[in-house]
């Protein structure tokens, strides 16, 4: 009985660690470690500071270990090495203290740059608001140039991802495909849709606990937050569709309530967007009174 429990403590971990490794197949690129540039601007510049920041600290670590390995290695007391009896040396005081601020200044010039360029949220062309509820997103669009508009709608996990995550319930989640891609976990029931080469304008609010919108080839995390509104801003040039997920843990289903982002060419989206406060029109429009009765007075 105890090698049989262990067994299938066993079992039970590999199958874990075959969803996580289901949902880590859906990134960009094959055996991908590092982040990706995404399709912005402001997420290629965040690539670029963070791909400066790794060389700077490689170059650091290179220096540092390798100065270290060499000490051990030529200057270890089996050969004879003798301790300096100096206590400090004024030129390279200096050196350790002016070649740290270069480095940090070159580091935080390019960041406060990029984080600046990230606030500037005017000149915007549209505006959506989302809002993080447990636990699901809620996209309101607001307007686009001068048009005010009363879109909104509910984003959940898909249908399919949510059956299949319940205990016991005999899908296998390799089967949850989107375009034959493993998209167990990664799909809503209605995809936030935008139009290209159009400024958007995000702002960000929460419901009832915080949680965060994060969408890593758009270079955006922004915290949910109740009570505040917190923006951002994206340029999308290439149509297709783009995977975030809430990046605040948010309570019991937090892991269960992705992003996606459509992107699809202005006319294609000001036709969807159209039908959409249409049906809205419709649906919240007065019933018609019943026609009076034949004979009725």
């Amino acid at each position: 009985m105890k090698w049989a429990g262990l067994l299938r403590s066993k079992l039970g971990l590999l199958a874990a660690l075959a969803a996580c490794a289901n949902v880590a197949q859906a990134v960009p690129e094959r055996w991908q470690l590092n982040m990706t540039p995404g399709v912005t601007r402001v997420s290629h510049d965040i690539y670029q500071i963070h791909m400066w920041g790794l060389y700077v600290c490689c170059a650091i670590g290179i220096v540092v270990f390798g100065a270290m390995i060499i000490a051990m290695i030529r200057f270890r007391k089996s050969k004879g090495a003798v301790a300096a009896t100096w206590s400090h040396n004024t030129k390279v005081e200096i050196v350790w203290t002016v070649v740290p601020i270069l480095i940090l200044v070159s580091l935080a010039y390019p960041a406060t740059r990029v984080v600046i360029d990230m606030a500037y949220t005017e000149q915007s062309q549209m505006t959506v608001k989302i809002t993080g509820y447990q636990w699901k997103w809620g996209y309101d669009y607001i307007n686009v140039g001068d048009k005010p508009y009363h879109v909104h709608f509910i984003s959940r996990l898909d249908p399919l991802s949510d059956k299949t995550r319940q205990l016991r319930s005999g899908l296998d989640p390799w089967k949850v495909e989107d375009n034959g891609e493993p998209a167990y976990l990664l799909n809503v029931d209605h995809p936030l849709v935008v139009p290209t080469d159009t400024k958007i304008r995000f702002v960000v609010t929460g419901d009832d606990v915080i949680h965060a919108w994060w969408v890593p080839a758009l270079g955006i995390k922004q915290d949910a937050i109740p009570g505040i509104i917190n923006d951002a801003w994206t340029v999308i040039h290439d149509p297709g569709i783009y995977r975030g997920q809430c990046a605040e843990l948010c309570g019991q289903d937090h892991g269960f309530m992705p992003i996606v982002v459509k992107a699809v060419p202005m006319t294609e989206f000001q036709k969807w967007l159209d039908e959409q406060e249409a049906a809205a029109t419709r649906a919240n429009a007065p019933a018609a009174p019943a026609p009076a009765a034949a004979g009725a007075g």
